[in-house]
């Protein structure tokens, strides 16, 4: 509650969506929304990013379960995967070793993390 506060102050953008991945706070703002969330010159994401210490990024956040593929992309880039299906009520995550490994992180945090987003947002678990 305190990062939505913090985004709505400096940018004047509300959002309800906001979380951890791999160590970087993760806004998810409607689409039209974005320039300003992140401000002219990223100037308001590096001062979200000054006051709390973190890496901040500034995602569009998803108007439907189509638009799943490209959130999740965003949420773990840099790394790559082949293709994000849905089957019955789970998403199945399609990815090369490099990545695959990369994606589950150490003790599986990063895929506890992901998984733990695509519930909130999408209501689906996630499988790799």
């Amino acid at each position: 509650m305190r990062y939505i506060n913090l985004l709505d102050k400096t940018s004047r953008v509300k959002t309800s969506k906001c979380f951890v991945y791999n160590n970087v706070i993760i806004f998810a703002v409607p689409r039209e929304l974005v320039g300003r969330a992140i401000g002219p010159n990223g100037e308001n994401a590096k001062k979200i990013q000054n006051i709390l210490g973190k890496k901040v990024r500034i995602i569009e956040e998803p108007r439907g379960i189509e638009n799943a593929e490209k959130f999740v992309k965003d949420i773990v880039e840099p790394v790559d995967f082949k293709s994000l299906e849905l089957q019955g009520n789970e998403f199945i995550l399609n990815a090369g070793s490099q990545s695959k490994a990369a994606l589950i992180g150490r003790n599986k945090v990063r895929l506890q993390e992901l998984g733990l987003i695509l519930e909130d947002n999408f209501n689906k678990t996630l499988r790799i």
